[in-house]
């Protein structure tokens, strides 16, 4: 229904995206139109409550329903009222809600700027809280954040524990230095403005770059003074520099943990945002991302127990353990434990069983059951140290066979899967000329199931390895295998009493053997000619000829091919074309046919490229032209082109063709369901229009004398537009003149113009009659006299005079009483008869029964009596 779609997307939506708060302002809520009035509230609140009840059926608004049906019972008696007329109950709660709508934008506002805090900046999570809270839409906070400049986005995420594991030395050592942090150490002081941080290492003039070149620049400066205290903290936070902790990732922890140990010591979004620029020099984009992720992480689970919890929820278990005993977590509690002493005992428990179960999979010799053990220790440690480099080092156990099969100079591969059922087994082959292979290194890899290009004469070893992880178990070998290919694009052509055989010699083979009803051939390395008879079908093999490492000739099984030679197709030199009369699509070609070979017509868009009597191959001539479906006729073929272009006569033998004699065809259809009838002064002819044809010609003769004599009727060209235009032809005809006319397509072919089949029709003459009611006599012996006229004389098949009283004229004979009828009526003429005894207002009106007269009334005062 149009009012429940309109009402869910303006109300239902709006207050369901609000935290199911139904709108305060209860004009929108029960959609009241303006003016109010007593009747139109009552209406318009019944048909909203019949919405309600419908949308509860969905699950998404029942909530939303349940709130709206259970505050309608208190707004029940304002709209009693209204329906009593008494509006002011209602206008007073209308004016106090928008007051409360306004009030709880307002809260909404204040709530969402105490969250931005100093750093004008919230989560998205917080937002889509305090819409839902508060009875507001997400988008309208949002909204309200872009115009109070406060930044809606995700907390960056921070690195929870320290990439190298003597962390706490190298800070130590660098506040023993006075650096702020491992970038001031890396610089000594060189930079002088805000670095970043956060999107990788950057730093103003952008010079600095943070890579191992600059650690040994550091390096060189430390290594050049002399050694004291000094040069051994050096030391320490060198080693944490040349670790394998990524140094953007190490930087940027550094400053991190600095800024959460200021927080745990209680300091404010702007002491922090302050620490940030002014003591560690960062930019104050980053600073403020910082502080914003840092802050959010002290939330609700967050600080040390929240960190914890993310590294455990990530499966990093190893980090939450070293996380814990950093952060000094006792291993025994005393008193009730705390939330950051549960979540170190728990790593620590994970952390040792999974250590148990590294150790036993150390001393297990089943692969298989170590790899299983395996992964119960990194489900439970994902970040174990060792035991995913062990787990890859196990290698399966091996394939149990494999099978090399020659496919048509390929090798196609095929083995048994391996028992083994731990951990993803993949495989790789491995070819090897002359021996098995022995690791997957030693030979050429072969990708699939399909070695598409091998060592051919040679013999060939087969090695498929399971592969689990890094380990490679031994190889299942097959072969040797030999691959000796067939001669390739073998192809026999028929000639007059010859056969001409020609191949691709494989560059390995020795010599080619060809084969012809049991007797050899005489054949070079690439084909062979010989006499052989016409009209018989010739067996041929084809097969190559290789030397084993011994020098022994060892033939294939060769290629077979079969052929049939016969004479030169002779071609047609004279042909006829015509069109059978009853049917224009039809074209019979007449021609003798030839001493040999099989007479084809085909079609072709432009002249024949072949001149005539030229022998070229059939595949040219297919290529060239459209081959044309034929039914034999005496004397030819009759055939239907479908479009205009060449017919060509081509004889055919053997793929040989005979380029015959051609007819310039033209495909003009006749137009279809012609249709001509008279319209007042004119003629309307029209017809379905035939496919692709730009004009048509009209012929046509006007009135009697016109189709009698032999004077050359009158002849127009139309156009497709013009027909298009007009919805058809108009011709001007008297209307009582004869017409006879004929539509033809017509087109142009070398520079002549020429028509199809024409189609005719006739329109007969229609003669009018003009008749006129006289009335005549003394009074008391009145008549009537109608008085007839027209162009020539004729006689009129049926007249008859019919009376009609009242005000409206007859329009058939059955419209009133006949008071005469006549036969064969001649025209000029008058017929009289006593006026009818009846009072007026009646009508008199004659009625021609007659297929070629058409009555013309005379004025209507002449046909009504008043």
């Amino acid at each position: 229904m149009a009012f429940d779609d309109d009402y869910r997307r303006e109300v239902l939506e709006p207050a369901r995206a609000a935290g199911d708060q139904p709108p305060e302002d209860l004009r929108a809520r029960y959609a009241l139109p303006d003016p109010l009035t007593g009747p139109v509230v009552a209406a318009r609140v019944k048909e909203v409550r019949q919405c309600w009840r419908r949308a509860r059926g969905q699950l998404k608004y029942r909530k939303l329903i349940d709130r709206l049906e259970a505050e309608h019972r208190e707004l029940a008696p304002l709209f009693a009222a209204a329906e009593r007329g008494d509006l002011r109950p209602l206008d007073a709660r209308l004016r106090g809600g928008r007051e409360r709508t306004e009030r709880r934008r307002t809260e909404a506002r204040a709530r969402l700027d105490d969250a931005a805090g100093t750093l004008k900046m919230a989560t998205p999570a917080e937002v889509e809280g305090i819409a839902r809270t508060g009875g507001v839409t997400r988008a309208e906070l949002e909204r309200v954040a872009a115009a109070d400049g406060i930044e809606i986005r995700e907390p960056d995420a921070l690195p929870a524990a320290a990439p190298y594991p003597a962390y706490r030395k190298v800070q130590e050592s660098l506040d023993v230095l006075g650096a702020r942090h491992l970038a001031d150490f890396v610089f000594g002081g060189r930079i002088t403005g805000a670095i970043r941080l956060l999107d990788g290492f950057a730093a103003p003039g952008g010079t600095f770059r943070l890579d191992q070149d600059a650690v040994a620049a550091a390096a060189a400066e430390w290594a050049r003074r002399s050694r004291d205290t000094s040069t051994t903290h050096a030391d320490t936070i060198l080693a944490a520099l040349r670790s394998d902790a990524p140094l953007p990732e190490l930087v940027l922890y550094d400053v991190v943990d600095r800024l959460r140990e200021r927080l745990r010591q209680r300091a404010s979004e702007r002491a922090l945002l302050r620490y940030a620029t002014d003591d560690l020099g960062i930019d104050r984009r980053d600073a403020r991302r910082m502080v914003f992720a840092v802050v959010r992480e002290t939330g609700p689970g967050g600080g040390l127990a929240g960190r914890l919890r993310a590294l455990l929820d990530a499966g990093e278990v190893f980090a939450a353990a070293e996380l814990a005993d950093a952060a000094g977590v006792p291993r025994e509690a005393g008193g009730g434990p705390s939330e950051e002493e549960v979540l170190a005992a728990e790593a620590r428990h994970r952390l040792d069983t999974a250590l148990r179960l590294r150790e036993t999979a150390a001393a297990e010799p089943d692969p298989d059951r170590a790899h299983r053990l395996l992964d119960d220790a990194l489900r439970l440690v994902r970040d174990l140290p060792g035991a995913a480099a062990h787990r890859h080092r196990l290698a399966p156990r091996p394939v149990p066979a494999v099978r090399a099969d020659v496919d048509a100079g390929a090798v196609r591969l095929s083995w048994e899967p391996s028992p083994s059922t731990a951990g993803e087994i993949e495989y790789q082959v491995v070819r090897q000329v002359g021996r098995a292979p022995r690791d997957v290194r030693d030979g050429a890899g072969i990708t699939g199931v399909l070695d598409e290009r091998p060592p051919v004469n040679e013999p060939v070893f087969y090695g498929v390895f399971a592969v689990r992880g890094d380990a490679a178990a031994a190889p299942a070998v097959a072969g040797p295998v030999t691959v000796r290919p067939e001669p390739g694009e073998v192809e026999l052509l028929a000639g007059d009493g010859q056969v001409t055989g020609r191949w691709r010699c494989p560059a390995e083979a020795a010599r080619v053997v060809v084969v012809r009803d049991g007797e050899v051939v005489p054949a070079g390395r690439d084909g062979f000619r010989e006499p052989v008879p016409n009209g018989r079908t010739h067996h041929y093999r084809v097969a190559a000829v290789y030397l084993d490492p011994s020098g022994r000739e060892v033939v294939t099984d060769g290629v077979r091919a079969s052929v049939t030679p016969s004479a030169a197709p002779e071609p047609v030199f004279e042909l006829a074309a015509g069109t059978d009369p009853s049917d224009p699509g039809l074209v019979t070609v007449r021609f003798d046919p030839p001493g040999s070979g099989t007479v084809e017509l085909v079609l072709s868009e432009g002249p024949p490229p072949w001149p005539r009597s030229a022998l070229v191959p059939l595949e040219e001539v297919r290529r060239e032209t459209r081959r044309l479906a034929c039914t034999p006729v005496p004397g030819g073929l009759a055939v239907r082109p479908g479009a205009s272009g060449w017919l060509l006569a081509v004889s055919v033998a053997e793929g040989g063709a005979a380029i015959g004699a051609y007819h310039r065809h033209v495909n003009l259809p006749p137009p279809r369901r012609l249709i001509a009838e008279r319209r007042g002064e004119h003629v309307h002819v029209g017809f379905d229009w035939p496919p692709d044809v730009a004009e048509v010609d009209l012929v046509y003769k006007v009135g009697r004398e016109a189709l009698q004599i032999a004077d050359p009727p009158t002849s127009e060209t139309v156009t497709r537009a013009a027909y298009d235009t007009q919805g058809g032809i108009r011709l001007p005809v008297p209307e009582d003149e004869p017409v006879e006319l004929s539509v033809a397509a017509a087109g142009t072919v070398g520079g002549s113009r020429v028509t199809g089949t024409p189609v005719t029709a006739v329109v007969a003459a229609r003669a009018i009659v003009r008749y006129d009611v006289l009335r005549s006599g003394p009074p008391w012996r009145r008549a009537l006299t109608i008085r007839l006229t027209a162009s020539r004389p004729l006689r009129v098949a049926r007249l008859s005079l019919v009376l009609r009283t009242g005000r409206v004229m007859p329009h058939r004979a059955a419209d009133g009483e006949t008071l005469g009828a006549w036969e064969q009526v001649p025209v000029p003429g008058e017929l009289s008869l006593a006026v009818p005894d009846a009072s007026g207002p009646y009508w008199l009106r004659c009625f021609a029964d007659d297929d070629v007269v058409e009555l013309a009334d005379p004025p209507v005062r002449r046909l009504q009596v008043t």
